[in-house]
């Protein structure tokens, strides 16, 4: 059931970029992020055992953000992703600040659900900023080496377009690592052991790597879309 739940998270999460990308072009991948964001920092607190390891979710929903921040590379240029990245940043640190006061208000006789908010946000402080860190750092090198392996490729190929599979992948594995390293290390250490720890973070990357080869027909077809609508050569000309 959890394999199947995953792989249904993943589906939901790429194709919603696509349907968001679609509906509402560039902000629509702004408000994903958005979205995938807070869902993902709610997820992460949740540890499931899947593909026979112990892994904890969100690993589908901020896979998302890395493909919507490698559409906005490709299509719209580094300056549009960076805004992207910033939005992620914003969105995170917004949900920090209202489940911190969330947890401070005096419920009345009648409520039902403070307890359980309470339950889930108080002790997760450190998991949320170490998530925020993390997402900061390993998204902004996703775009920068999104940018310096285009600058390669296109020096190689002589073609501004060629060779998307190798910039999106390459990127990508690297800032993941980066991610999944600082948000286990920073959420977990002290809380399992540090050979728990390394096993979570091993099959975290894992579940990456698979998600990070599964995006990159999206992002072809992200760049179909925008040659549809008159976008790509437009924006990625600079």
């Amino acid at each position: 059931m959890n394999e199947l739940l995953l792989a249904l998270t993943l589906l939901v999460s790429f194709g919603g970029t696509l349907l968001f990308l679609k509906v509402f072009g560039k902000g629509g991948l702004f408000a994903w992020i958005g979205i995938c964001t807070v869902f993902a920092n709610i997820e992460v607190t949740i540890v499931v055992r899947a593909f026979g390891m112990d892994q904890t979710l969100g690993n589908t929903l901020f896979a998302a953000t890395f493909l919507a921040t490698d559409i906005l590379s490709e299509i719209y240029g580094k300056k549009e992703a960076s805004k992207g990245v910033l939005a992620g940043i914003f969105t995170s640190f917004t949900f920090i600040l209202l489940s911190f006061f969330w947890v401070h208000y005096m419920p009345a006789e009648s409520d039902w659900a403070s307890g359980f908010v309470r339950g889930l946000f108080t002790n997760t402080p450190r998991m949320l900023l170490s998530s925020l860190i993390a997402y900061a750092i390993s998204e902004s090198i996703d775009v920068f080496l999104y940018h310096a392996w285009w600058n390669l490729t296109e020096k190689k190929t002589g073609s501004r377009t060629k060779m998307l599979w190798f910039r999106n992948n390459f990127s990508t594995l690297i800032s993941q690592f980066v991610n999944i390293v600082i948000f286990n290390f920073g959420a977990f250490l002290g809380i399992y052991s540090f050979k728990e720890l390394v096993a979570i973070t091993w099959a975290c990357y894992v579940i990456y790597i698979i998600t990070s080869l599964l995006d990159t027909p999206f992002v072809y077809i992200a760049r179909k879309i925008a040659r549809d609508e008159y976008i790509y050569n437009t924006y990625t000309a600079s």
